[in-house]
């Protein structure tokens, strides 16, 4: 990275030794000099602050700043991947829950307490990334030369992407960037308003965004699209306080893997990063280097968890029926998940048995160990999630058992999913945890000593 000092305009810098904005955390001040080495002794070096908004409340996924993926929560994640990143200087989240400022704290970064004006559904990335700015200089006195908006919703953004929107500004002179990943698909758009064009049946047409529909060039024929990924964004600080928007000026295009481009918006969402994980992080092309082992909870504790919810077929039973000649369905059940879901009963935790199978078996085996049951259910998540609502019970704090496809969309709804030993491979990949045991040989039980201790006594 050159060290020539930026000659564009920059704001004036706080007051040495002004007092910190409330919701600050100490952090050492960084260093405006690089160290003597040559010709480059003592040239100045821009601050680079990269800010991560991370506030608590989230609609399509409860929780999800925290949402564990790869054994890290999304928030820690982002934190680690900035921190990786040469020219960044500093790295803030903006928050209004103390959870995450926590986690955030932990991994390394600075915390900015969000104020509740801007930390509703309709606050703006941008009044968050202005804010902690200001509450950055405040703090440490100097001035940010450029300022980075990083989302822990993506959870695959590398320290290269975040290195390489930052250069863009401090090495190439643009005035914002952003990540970008090659685009080769088609785009459709449906006509909408009334009296729009119908197609003749009484519909509404659909015209092609970027092609024309009655021609279908080679995708080496059309022209090079490109999808901004959201994951991460470089703005001149003084430029992006006047402009007040994160694009201006000279835009320049960072190029990432498109296979890392995934934004979490919903529970499904993930529920694929979550299986990705293994993937995308193994080895020495680990984006974030070996997580902390105080970051990394392997198991859940009693004040981790208030309700437990619990898949049948696979995960209570081991996963086989017998039939007999009337069709009668036969299952064979483990005495110590008996013990251990009595246990958890006794201690108070909700109890819920959630099941696609419409069975009888399920429902005399629920009624056996005095669970609550749901069965014969298409959409497990939406029922979990209205579940959830009605027990006053936040999804955060559930543990979810299962052991197949099927139970993927609670997994990305709950703060801790749970594969059972003989598990599809795919859904222990996304588990935050895996038993030992298989399904119907005494994982349940597992599950009870880990929350309860070994004993499983009050």
């Amino acid at each position: 990275m050159s060290t020539a000092p930026d000659s564009r305009p920059r704001p004036a810098p706080h007051e040495q030794g002004a007092p910190a904005p409330k919701g600050t955390t100490d952090m050492a001040p960084v260093p405006t000099t690089a160290p003597s080495d040559g010709d480059s002794a003592g040239a100045t070096v821009p601050r680079v602050l990269a800010v991560i908004p991370a506030r608590g409340g989230s609609k399509g996924v409860p929780g999800k700043n925290l949402a564990d993926v790869g054994g890290l929560p999304l928030v820690a994640r982002a934190v680690c991947a900035c921190r990786g990143a040469p020219s960044v200087t500093a790295v803030a989240v903006s928050t209004d829950d103390p959870d995450i400022a926590a986690a955030a704290s932990a991994a390394g970064a600075e915390v900015v307490e969000r104020p509740s004006d801007i930390a509703g559904d309709l606050a703006t990335s941008e009044a968050a990334v202005l804010h902690a700015m200001d509450a950055h200089e405040a703090r440490h006195g100097e001035a940010v030369d450029v300022v980075l908006l990083v989302q822990c919703t993506s959870p695959f953004v590398t320290s290269d992407d975040i290195q390489g929107v930052a250069t863009a500004l401090t090495d190439h002179g643009a005035d914002s960037a952003l990540t970008v990943a090659a685009f080769h698909g088609f785009v459709w758009r449906e006509d909408d308003g009334d009296g729009g064009p119908s197609d003749g049946h009484g519909d509404r047409a659909v015209h092609g965004v970027n092609h024309d529909k009655a021609l279908r060039p080679r995708r080496q024929d059309r022209p090079q699209d490109h999808l901004e990924t959201g994951a991460a964004y470089a703005m001149d600080s003084a430029g992006f306080r006047k402009a007040g928007h994160r694009f201006f000026g000279r835009t320049e295009m960072v190029h990432t893997d498109p296979e890392r481009v995934l934004e979490i918006d919903d529970p499904h969402d993930l529920a694929r990063a979550r299986a990705l994980a293994p993937l995308l992080d193994d080895g020495a092309a680990h984006p974030l280097g070996k997580p902390s082992p105080r970051l990394t909870q392997a198991t859940p504790r009693r004040e981790d968890v208030d309700a437990v919810v619990l898949d049948f077929d696979g995960t209570q039973t081991d996963d086989k029926v017998l039939l007999d000649s009337d069709g009668r369905e036969f299952v064979a059940v483990h005495r110590g998940d008996g013990l251990g879901i009595a246990a958890l009963r006794r201690d108070a935790l909700k109890l819920l048995i959630l099941s696609t199978e419409q069975n009888p078996v399920v429902a005399a085996r629920a009624r056996k160990l005095r669970v609550p049951v749901l069965h014969g259910i298409d959409r497990k998540d939406l029922t979990l999630k209205q579940w959830c609502e009605e027990q006053g019970v936040a999804p955060e704090r559930v543990l979810y058992v299962g052991n197949d496809v099927n139970d993927l969309g609670c997994f990305g709804l709950v703060g801790w999913p749970v594969a059972v030993g003989s598990a599809h491979d795919v859904v222990r990949g996304a588990a935050r945890a895996v038993t030992t045991a298989p399904g119907g040989a005494g994982a349940i039980r597992e599950i009870a000593s880990w929350i309860l201790g070994p004993s499983l006594h009050d």
